[in-house]
């Protein structure tokens, strides 16, 4: 009778898949840059209504500078060839969701409309 090597075969097909999976696993959790967490926070900031419920010309700039921030990030990213075009990319997203931001809470301000804060005492 003829015997075959077929549990070595398995045992070390078995032992080939932890190594195959380890480069994955390995390039799938990174550390956020500082950048890109200074972004993030300015992105939860982003204003999502209108303030005082006014929708005026104002507030579709400021929604449409945003979208238009978004998309050049993603074309930033894409196009990035290093670690510091990544850097420069978040930096600018950031800056710019920061500026516009800006500019239509002081123009609102100015026509007498505040953006809603919620202040917590004695807690």
């Amino acid at each position: 009778m003829k015997q075959t090597n077929r549990p070595r075969t398995a045992l070390l097909a078995l032992a080939a898949v932890p190594v195959l999976a380890l480069p994955v696993a390995a390039t799938a959790v990174q550390p956020m840059m500082y950048e890109q967490k200074v972004a993030r926070h300015e992105e939860s900031l982003v204003i999502q209504n209108p303030i005082g419920g006014v929708q005026n010309s104002k507030w579709y700039d400021y929604r449409i500078n945003v979208n238009e921030s978004r998309k050049e990030l993603a074309s930033d990213l894409r196009h990035a060839s290093d670690i510091e075009d990544q850097r420069d990319a978040w930096e600018e997203y950031g800056t710019e969701l920061h500026q516009e931001r800006g500019k239509y809470v002081k123009y609102m301000s100015k026509r007498g409309y505040r953006v809603p804060q919620v202040y917590f005492e004695n807690l």
